[in-house]
C-alpha cells in the first residue's frame, strides 16, 4: 500500500510527494477543542441573525429570488438565467416556514406587511453562518494551527459584506455554502490519504461531489469550484501514479473511486435537479415564451396543451412561426405600414411576443396561387428544400424583402407585405430549410427547425431582438440578413397548424424527452446570461474594483429618511485581504527560492514552509480560480461577484500572518518573547478586525439619518472613499 501523499500546491512546484508521511513521522496531535468551534459558529449565527426581520420590505435581488420561490410554491413555471436548485430551496423554505406563495414580490420597497418572509431569510443566514465553521475547519485542517483557524473565523464573522449577503433571499449564501462545503471535503479528503477506503476517506470524498452538484446547481460560476477540485483531484493522482509500491490495480481502483464520487454523482444529482425543477413547475407561467413550443405544449394552462394538430406541413396549411431565439417572438404583420423614409412604405412585418390572429401565414407554392385546401385537391406535402410563398392571411401579403436597408439593425435587409390578394413578385419567394435534413424530407409541427432564404438576395429571415419605435407598435424587428452565420435569430419552428385536409395528432406525441428538455434549457440559460444587460440607474462594477472594496451596493434605502443598508465589505477586513495577497507572493516565493537553494531549515520552519506552499498554495490557487475569470466575461458584473473569491483570502491571510508571526518568532531567543510576539501579533489583528466591525456595522444591520456625505452624519468620517454612497 501506498504510505502517503502531500495536498496539492498552488503556484511553486509540481505535484509534491505526501503530506501522510509527514504527518506519521511527527508526534499525534491533540485534536481541538469544540469549544473554540462551538464560540465561532455561535458568533457566526448570531451575526447573521441579529436584526435578520429588519427592514420589513423587499430588499435588492429579493425580488426576483423570493418571487421565483413563489414560484416554486404555486408549482408556476418561469425563466431564470441560473439552474434552479437554489430557487427550489428558497421555494421549500418558504413553505416549510408557512409562507403561502401570495406575495407579488415586484420592487424593491414594498412592505411584506402579513406574509411570511423570515422564513426564507433565515434559511439564507442558517447557510451564510455556516461558512465560518466551514472555513475555520478548513484552515485548521490545512495549517494545523489553532490561531490561524481563529483569525480566519473572525475576519469572516465581523465582515459587513458577508453579513448583509447572508441576511436576504439571494442565491450568494446558499452558492458559497455548497462552495465551502466542496473545499472542507476535498481537504479533509486529503488528510485521509494514508487510509483510502475507509469509511472516513469514502464519506469525504463523497460529500465533496455532492457539494458540487449543488454549487453547480445554484449558479454556472459553481464551475469555477469544480475545476479547483479537478486540478487537486489530477494532483493527487499523479503523486499515486509516481509511487511504486502502489500497485497499478490499486491505482485503478483510486481512479474509480474518484471517478464516481467526483464525476457521476455529482452530474447524477445535477441531473436530478432538473427532473425536479421540471416535475414541480408543470404550469404555464411567465417563463414559457423563453423555450420551445414543443416544451410549452406540456404545461398546463399553456395554449399547446392537450391540442391536436396536423403533424406534418402541407402547402395551403394555415400557420403561426415562433423565432427561435429568447422572446423572439411569432411571425407578424398587420395594415400599418413603414413610416416615410424607413425603407420601402409597404406593409410593416414584425415579431410580436402574444397570440394573435395577425401570427396567421398561409403556406403556398410559388408558382401557382390555386386554391390548395379545395377537397378535390390532393394533398402536397411541403418538403425540405421547397420554394414557397408565405401569405399573410388577413392581408393577403406576401412575406417579401429587397435590398432596403432594415429600421433599425444596419447592412439587414427590410421584410415586408407586399401584393394584392397574394399576387406579388419574385422577391415573395423563399426556400425552406430544416436543420439537419436532407433534401425532400416532410417539415414537423414543433420540431423542426426551419431557416427561411430569400431567393432573390439570399439573405436569411431573423428576428433582431431589438423593439421598434411607437409607428412599429415596440413589436421586435424582423429583418434578412445576409450574414448566413446559424444562430437562433435566424431559426423558426411551426407551433399553430391549421389544415382540414390532414389528420390531427396529440402534441404529447411530439413532445421532447427530458434529455432534449435539459439541453434546451442549458441553451437558454447561457444565453440568457451572456445577453445579461445592466437595468437603468443601476450600479455596475468591474473586476479591479471588488479586492479593493472601490464601490459597494445599495441593498435598501436612497434617501436621509430610508432605512438603508450598504453592501460594503469591512474595509479594514477586505484590505487586509489585498495586502496579504501581495505578501503571500513574496513569502512563497522567497521561500520556494531558499528551498531550492538547499538552505538548511530546522524542522519547525520545514513544516511552516510546507503549510505555506502547499495549505496556502491550494487556498491561492481557489482565489485566482474564483476571480481571474470575470476579467473574461462580457456579461454585466456586480461587486457581489467577489464573495466567493473573498472566502479564499480570508483562509489565506488566517494562514499567512500565522506563518510570518511564526517565521518571526522563530528567531527569537527567548522562548517567551516569542510567544509574546506571536500571541500579541494575532490578538492586534483580531482587534483591529473586531473595532473595524463596531465602526461599520451600520451597513449591515441598518441606518437612518443623514447620510455620510452630509457633515452632521454620524458616519461621515467613515466615507473613506469618494464611491462609497451610504
Amino acid at each position: 500500500q501506498r504510505g502517503a501523499r502531500r495536498q496539492p500546491a498552488g503556484p511553486p512546484r509540481n505535484c509534491p510527494p505526501a503530506a501522510a508521511s509527514r504527518s506519521a513521522a511527527a508526534p499525534p496531535r491533540a485534536p481541538p477543542g469544540l469549544a473554540t468551534l462551538g464560540l465561532v459558529t455561535a458568533l457566526s449565527f448570531a451575526s447573521r441573525f441579529h436584526r435578520l426581520p429588519e427592514p420589513p420590505h423587499v430588499c435588492w435581488d429579493e425580488t426576483h429570488f423570493g418571487k421565483m420561490g413563489s414560484y416554486y410554491i404555486n408549482r408556476t413555471f418561469f425563466f431564470d438565467v441560473h439552474p434552479p436548485l437554489g430557487k427550489m430551496l428558497i421555494g421549500l423554505a418558504g413553505y416549510l416556514s408557512g409562507y403561502d406563495g401570495t406575495f407579488p414580490f415586484q420592487k424593491p420597497g414594498d412592505r411584506y406587511e402579513h406574509h411570511n418572509y423570515v422564513g426564507m431569510r433565515g434559511f439564507c443566514a442558517f447557510l451564510g453562518s455556516c461558512l465560518v465553521p466551514f472555513a475555520y475547519l478548513t484552515v485548521l485542517e490545512l495549517s494545523k494551527s489553532l490561531p490561524a483557524a481563529l483569525l480566519t473565523a473572525f475576519i469572516l464573522i465581523f465582515d459587513t459584506g458577508c453579513i448583509t449577503l447572508s441576511q436576504y433571499i439571494l442565491l450568494d449564501p446558499i452558492l458559497m455554502f455548497f462552495l465551502m462545503g466542496a473545499v472542507l471535503g476535498m481537504v479533509k479528503c486529503n488528510t485521509c490519504a494514508d487510509r483510502p477506503f475507509s469509511i472516513s476517506w469514502w464519506f469525504w470524498l463523497s460529500l465533496t461531489g455532492v457539494n458540487l452538484a449543488g454549487a453547480m446547481g445554484v449558479k454556472f460560476v459553481g464551475l469555477f469550484v469544480v475545476l479547483l477540485v479537478g486540478l487537486n483531484t489530477i494532483c493527487d493522482l499523479w503523486d499515486l501514479l509516481g509511487n511504486l509500491s502502489l500497485s497499478l490495480v490499486m491505482f485503478g481502483k483510486h481512479l474509480l473511486a474518484r471517478v464516481l464520487c467526483l464525476i457521476v454523482l455529482p452530474l447524477a444529482l445535477y441531473t436530478a435537479m432538473f427532473a425536479v425543477h421540471f416535475a414541480v413547475l408543470n404550469k404555464s407561467g411567465p417563463g414559457d415564451g423563453f423555450f420551445s413550443s414543443a416544451f410549452q405544449s406540456q404545461l398546463i394552462g399553456n395554449n399547446l396543451h392537450n391540442v391536436s394538430v396536423p403533424e406534418h406541413l402541407a402547402y395551403g396549411s394555415v400557420v403561426t412561426m415562433k423565432n427561435l431565439r429568447m422572446a423572439g417572438g411569432y411571425l407578424h404583420s398587420h395594415w400599418h405600414l413603414y413610416p416615410e423614409g424607413v425603407g420601402a412604405r409597404q406593409q410593416q412585418v414584425t415579431a410580436y411576443l402574444h397570440k394573435d390572429l395577425n401570427n396567421l401565414w398561409i403556406i403556398k407554392k410559388h408558382d401557382s396561387n390555386t386554391d390548395l385546401l379545395d377537397p378535390s385537391s390532393p394533398v402536397e406535402f411541403v418538403q425540405h428544400g421547397d420554394i414557397i410563398r408565405l401569405e399573410h392571411k388577413e392581408t393577403s401579403r406576401n412575406l417579401h424583402s429587397h435590398q432596403h436597408e432594415a429600421p433599425l439593425t444596419r447592412k439587414h435587409f427590410q421584410v415586408t407585405g407586399y401584393g394584392i390578394n397574394g399576387t406579388g413578385d419574385t422577391n415573395d419567394f423563399w426556400r425552406i430549410e430544416v436543420m439537419g435534413r436532407k433534401t425532400g424530407k416532410l417539415i414537423k409541427v414543433l420540431r423542426s427547425r426551419i431557416r427561411l432564404t430569400h431567393m432573390a438576395t439570399g439573405c436569411i429571415l431573423g428576428s433582431s431582438g431589438k423593439t421598434l419605435p411607437k409607428w412599429g407598435w415596440e413589436q421586435v424587428e424582423v429583418t434578412c440578413t445576409p450574414y448566413l452565420k446559424e444562430t437562433p435569430n435566424s431559426l423558426w419552428n411551426v407551433e399553430d397548424h391549421i389544415n382540414p385536409k390532414l389528420p390531427n395528432i396529440s402534441l404529447d406525441v411530439l413532445k421532447p424527452s427530458f434529455v432534449e428538455i435539459l439541453l434546451e434549457s442549458h441553451m437558454v440559460m447561457i444565453r440568457g446570461n451572456s445577453g445579461l444587460k445592466p437595468k437603468d440607474n443601476e450600479v455596475t462594477s468591474k473586476p479591479w474594483h471588488w479586492p479593493i472594496n472601490y464601490q459597494g451596493l445599495r441593498f435598501s434605502g436612497v434617501n436621509e429618511t430610508d432605512y438603508r443598508v450598504y453592501l460594503l465589505g469591512n474595509p479594514v477586513i477586505w484590505w487586509l485581504n489585498l495586502v496579504t495577497i501581495g505578501l503571500y507572493l513574496l513569502m512563497a516565493i522567497s521561500t520556494t527560492v531558499a528551498l531550492k537553494r538547499g538552505v538548511q531549515l530546522t524542522p519547525e520552519l520545514k513544516e511552516l514552509s510546507q503549510v505555506l506552499l502547499h495549505g496556502g498554495g491550494q487556498i491561492m490557487l481557489g482565489w485566482l480560480l474564483h476571480y481571474l475569470p470575470f476579467f473574461m466575461m462580457s456579461r454585466v458584473l456586480y461587486f457581489h461577484h467577489y464573495f466567493p473569491a473573498m472566502l479564499f483570502s480570508s483562509m489565506l491571510t488566517g494562514i499567512t500572518w500565522d506563518t510570518l508571526l511564526k517565521f518571526c518568532a522563530r528567531f527569537l531567543s527567548s522562548s517567551t518573547t516569542a510567544g509574546n510576539v506571536y500571541g500579541g501579533g494575532i490578538l492586534v489583528l483580531v482587534l483591529l478586525i473586531m473595532y473595524s466591525f463596531y465602526l461599520f456595522h451600520p451597513l449591515s444591520y441598518g441606518m437612518i439619518g443623514p447620510m455620510a456625505s452630509d457633515p452632521n452624519s454620524p458616519m461621515a468620517g467613515l466615507r473613506w472613499m469618494e464611491s462609497w454612497e451610504f
